[in-house]
């Protein structure tokens, strides 16, 4: 196995996974959000403490009563995220945190959430770069 230099820049350790309920629950009340179907982004900018981003992905019960089902769904979301974070790692400034929430109510493939997901994940870095740019030079 050859080490391309990107081996482990892909990778989504549990210190990038978002897992404090104190956060989620203030991400999910006060955070602002892009919706293209299947998935909605959650997201909320803090302090910088914390490096790169936290990140959840989340699956209804209502709609998917298996776990199995929902599970299922994350590692797609999740795989799709790992494959396209530096996206994010390299245009976004560090202290996001994001929920990528599933809302459909069919199972879909790969081949459609990592383009949704992508495309979410664009319009992040768009607007944060706008923040970014629009904020006051000297802080």
């Amino acid at each position: 196995m050859t080490d391309s230099g990107h081996s482990n820049a892909l990778r989504l350790p549990k210190k990038e996974r978002l897992s404090s309920k104190k956060e989620i629950e203030e991400l999910f009340k006060n955070g602002s959000s892009f919706y293209l179907h299947p998935l909605l982004l959650k997201y909320q900018q803090v302090a910088p403490a914390q490096t790169g981003q936290a990140v959840l992905f989340s699956v209804s019960r209502k709609k998917f009563k298996r776990a199995v089902d929902r599970n299922l769904i994350k590692r797609r979301m999740r795989e799709a995220y790992r494959i396209n974070q530096l996206l994010l790692k390299d245009e976004v400034p560090p202290g996001y945190r994001l929920a990528f929430v599933y809302l459909d109510k069919t199972i879909l493939p790969f081949s459609i959430i990592e383009p949704k997901l992508k495309s979410l994940m664009l319009r992040l870095q768009k607007r944060a770069l706008k923040n970014q740019s629009n904020a006051p030079k000297g802080t």
